[in-house]
């Protein structure tokens, strides 16, 4: 497994060993002691997390508060997205900034969000199927988000058209606003 610290360094891009031939392909999708390797973090997942989107679907950007805060590892099993984490620990030298990435069926790539981003994705292809696993459990009393086009924030999301929002996402709270 490769891990690749992002722009904001707590951010990590992986790339598993994938081996393949004319019957298809073969990797790990997961191992505790190679993620331990390849990252140095010691992380314990507790919940996994499948959704299914069609084209221009923006689900984001979510986030849990303390002490439910979560980490995630995303992934795309079917179709194209791309991925974005928003750094919102206010002590963080780089809170407000995100990184994003492609991560698709093909790449096979996944990201480490540690606790403390926000986390979003538009989907880039027809369909696409997203698995993340993540570090505490789901606790909707504590769920948050942030604007998906917090002007702000900025994120350079690769849109054609508007994007398709749940209500919620289309109603979130600037950053700004936040923990106020």
């Amino acid at each position: 497994m490769k891990a690749t610290p992002l722009a904001i360094p707590d951010v990590i891009l992986l790339e598993p060993r994938v081996f393949g031939d004319g019957r298809g392909f073969f990797y790990e999708s997961y191992n505790q002691l190679a993620f331990h390797e390849a990252t140095g973090l010691d992380i314990q997942f507790v919940q996994d997390n499948h959704s299914r989107s069609v084209r221009n679907v923006l689900r984001g950007l979510h986030y849990q508060l303390p002490p439910k805060a979560q980490g995630k590892l995303v992934r795309a099993v079917v179709g194209e997205v791309f991925d974005v984490a928003v750094d919102i620990r206010k002590d963080s030298p780089t809170f407000g900034q995100w990184v994003g990435e492609i991560l698709s069926a093909d790449n096979k790539r996944q990201m480490w969000i540690p606790p403390g981003f926000a986390h979003g994705f538009l989907v880039l292809s027809e369909i696409a199927e997203f698995l993340y696993k993540t570090t505490d459990y789901y606790a909707p009393d504590l769920e948050r988000g942030i604007l998906w086009n917090d002007p702000d924030v900025a994120i350079a999301w690769p849109l054609n058209d508007d994007p398709v929002l749940s209500a919620k996402d289309a109603q979130g709270p600037m950053l700004r606003c936040i923990g106020q």
